[in-house]
């Protein structure tokens, strides 16, 4: 089912539809002693501590033109951070930005400031987290844009794919309830869309495995990402590839593909 390009409409009242875009980013990496992952941790603690994530998120707010209203954010003990930031329209709508907004392409990247938001949040919670005996280490960040009226906030997704650089991501996307038009047809969803992938840019779509599971009917799209390459120097932490023994570079591989697999398709892989 594709769904087709819809014109800007003429409502009755305020546009009621709520788009929700939700996604997951992950780091992996392979830390082998416990200074090493209580250094990745320190890492990420201070790479994407509140005061950071605030700024990254206020960019999102900037990217869909909105209004901060409002910013609840903390670091937590011993590991983690949460930023909430409560939005609200901006009155710079036109129709030229409102066109880019409702088209099905990539959003801006940094320095990019198109259409308006009403009523909104923006909120990232983190989670550092180390294998106790594996050597594995893995980071997640959980993002969640809530907007009402006429854009999406699949806009503001081609940003924090660039800014975090995620090995894998989840993301989800649904718009719920419906709004009415000035004869009081009801429109469940305002906006062109067949897949998440087409507000990526290429560049970013071509380093990454990507899988698609979409529900058109319900207005559910559904994309996973996981980086095509995989350099081990990238994911070691507190070491690099010439110190280790000789195989220990395969095992190590291994670990971290069998995490990578695990998390992308959201089982536990058993040994054979």
């Amino acid at each position: 089912m594709e769904i087709k390009s819809i014109k800007k409409l003429k409502l009755y009242g305020f546009n009621n539809l709520t788009k929700t875009l939700s996604f997951n980013l992950y780091d992996i990496c392979y830390a082998n002693t416990l200074e090493h992952r209580k250094g990745y941790i320190e890492y990420i603690d201070e790479q994407y501590n509140a005061e950071r994530l605030t700024s990254i998120l206020s960019e999102v707010a900037n990217i869909l033109g909105a209004n901060v209203l409002n910013v609840a954010k903390q670091d937590y003990d011993p590991q983690g951070a949460s930023v909430a930031i409560l939005i609200s329209e901006e009155n710079m709508i036109t129709e030229e930005t409102l066109g880019q907004q409702i088209s099905e392409s990539p959003g801006p990247l940094p320095n990019s400031i198109v259409g308006h938001l009403d009523k909104s949040h923006i909120t990232v919670h983190t989670y550092p987290e180390s294998h106790p005996d594996d050597g594995i280490s893995t980071f997640r960040a959980d993002i969640d844009i809530s907007t009402c009226g006429h854009i999406t906030p699949l806009k503001a997704l081609n940003y924090l794919i660039h800014t975090f650089q995620p090995d894998m991501a989840t993301i989800d996307y649904r718009v719920r309830g419906f709004t009415r038009n000035e004869s009081g047809k009801k429109f469940y969803i305002d906006h062109k869309i067949n897949s998440i992938q087409n507000y990526i840019e290429l560049e970013s779509r071509d380093r990454y495995q990507m899988i698609d599971v979409n529900v058109y009917q319900e207005k559910i799209f559904h994309t996973k990402m996981l980086l095509k390459e995989f350099n081990l120097d990238n994911y070691l932490f507190g070491t690099g590839k010439k110190e280790l023994k000789p195989g220990e570079a395969r095992k190590i591989r291994n670990k971290l593909k069998r995490e990578m697999h695990e998390i992308f398709y959201g089982r536990n892989i058993t040994n054979a």
